[in-house]
Parts: structure tokens; sequence; C-alpha cells
């Protein structure tokens, strides 16, 4: 008898894939409950996109987020004076290439290839919102690796399997490093199946429920 209880007790004992799983999904759900209490908030944001392991190109910007999906993107580099506007539901942007000439500014679809990130996200797939969705969906359905979740006194770092942010087609793993502090992604890394680095994003100083004013996002 002794065996079969060791074989029924050992079906109840989560495996270390399962804890981590569970652990991943506590944090996710952490982070969906305190971006869901967020008014507004802003951040500085450095991408840096990779070619056969070679960085290719580098996006620095300001990054403004009000609640029902009010977006502002301000470039630093390498369009010193380019701003993004989005406004929630909107099919469209508007596209001001000289913040010091307001006058002058384009309307364009949100699925034109110029106004979306290397990646191919359009502007409403940048809020750190739909990226949380994201990563609730994507534990639900992708299985996840061993147990390599990592605390430190500021962040919780992780890695993640995921299909595409795109199309959801193609399997592709993250590191992401999470502050304890505001449950924000302080530093993502995106690789391919073979193990390839394509795209590393640092975020930092961000400032939440700065109470940011609706004349923010007009153009």
């Amino acid at each position: 008898m002794f065996p079969f209880i060791l074989l029924a007790l050992g079906s109840l004992i989560p495996s270390s894939e399962c804890s981590n799983e569970n652990r991943i999904l506590t944090l996710i759900q952490k982070m969906e409950s305190a971006f869901n209490t967020m008014e507004d908030y802003t951040c500085e944001v450095e991408q840096i996109f990779f070619q056969k392991g070679v960085e290719d190109q580098r996006y620095r910007f300001k990054y403004y987020f009000k609640k029902n999906k009010k977006i502002r993107v301000d470039f630093s580099s390498p369009y010193p004076s380019l701003t993004i506007f989005y406004r929630g539901g909107e099919k469209e942007a508007t596209v001001l290439p000289f913040r010091f000439m307001p006058a002058l500014k384009f309307r364009m679809s949100i699925d034109n290839p110029t106004i979306k990130t290397l990646a191919g996200q359009r502007i409403d797939q940048t809020d750190m919102g739909y990226f949380i969705d994201f990563l609730l969906k994507n534990i639900k359905k992708v299985e996840q690796g061993e147990d390599e979740l990592q605390e430190d006194g500021e962040k919780v770092t992780f890695f993640f399997w995921a299909l595409d942010y795109i199309e959801e087609k193609t399997p592709e793993k993250y590191l992401i490093s999470v502050s304890k502090k505001i449950l924000l992604p302080l530093h993502i890394e995106r690789y391919n199946l073979q193990g390839d680095l394509l795209e590393v994003t640092h975020i930092k100083n961000y400032t939440i429920n700065g109470h940011l004013e609706d004349r923010l996002f007009q153009s």
C-alpha cells in the first residue's frame, strides 16, 4: 500500500514548473491590479533593436499615458523634435514632426508602418496596460519553463515564454524585470526561438498619478 500512497501524494504536490507559473501569474495579477488603479503615468524609455545579434537601431523617448488610452510620445533620439499623439478608439494618430512648429502636423493611420515600432507595434499597443494583458493571455496558453524567477531588493526578474507580440504565431522568450514598488517593468529583453537577442527596452523615471492635464494629449 505504501508506494501507492506515495504516488497519490505525489500527484498533489505541484512541480517546480507549476510553482513557477503560479509565482509569475501572481506577480502579473498584482501588476494588473496596480495598473488598474493608475490614472496616468510617464516614463523615459530607451529601445534598442538588434539584427543578427548586432545593434541596429536605438530610440529614446518620453512616454505619457492617461486613462482611456490617451498617449503622447516625445522622441529625443534619433528624431529630437518628433511627437506622436493618440486617443483610444481612434484609427488615426497625429504626428507632429517638429514640436517648435505646432501648426505642421499630419493625421496617419495607426496601421501605417511609418509610425509603428520596428517590432511592428501600433501606437495603441505600446502602453503598459496592453503589455500586462499580453502577459496574462500568454501565461494561460503558453507553457513556461523551469523556475527562473529571482528577487532582489528592488525588483523581480523572470523569464517568460510567449507567442510573438503581433501575429501570435512564433514562440519568443522574454527576460523581464519588474519594480517591486510600482509593479511596472524596468527592463525587457526579447529573444527569438534560437536565442538571438531581438530587442532591449530600458524604462526609468516613472511618475505615477501625476495629474496629467488633457492639453498634454492635444496636438
